[in-house]
């Protein structure tokens, strides 16, 4: 049901329930106005329930230790064997190809 049915409904129940004269004894109108008012209700709370869960994401908190394991910031302590990244010297070791 969408939302401009549920209001449909709703109006229609307040018509029947509160402008609509009773005048069976067997058949109270009063009582359908507003059951049929409530079904609107709840027609309009399903339709925004049922449109809202599709875009519901849910979410997973990472335990406080594994988080730690993949950490990625830098840390402070040096390299124990430090990598040179001079550039090698021209000439040396290479040859010329013409």
């Amino acid at each position: 049901m969408r939302i401009g049915a549920g209001i449909a409904l709703i109006v229609i129940g307040a018509v029947i329930a509160f402008a609509v004269r009773d005048t069976s004894d067997t058949f109270n109108l009063t009582a359908l106005g507003i059951i049929i008012m409530l079904g609107g209700a709840a027609g309009i709370w399903l339709s925004y329930y049922l449109a809202n869960r599709r875009t519901h994401v849910d979410r997973e908190v990472m335990d406080v230790d594994v988080e730690r394991q993949y950490r990625t910031e830098a840390t402070s302590r040096v390299a124990e064997d430090p990598i040179d990244v001079t550039p090698p010297q021209r000439g040396v070791g290479h040859r010329h190809h013409r």
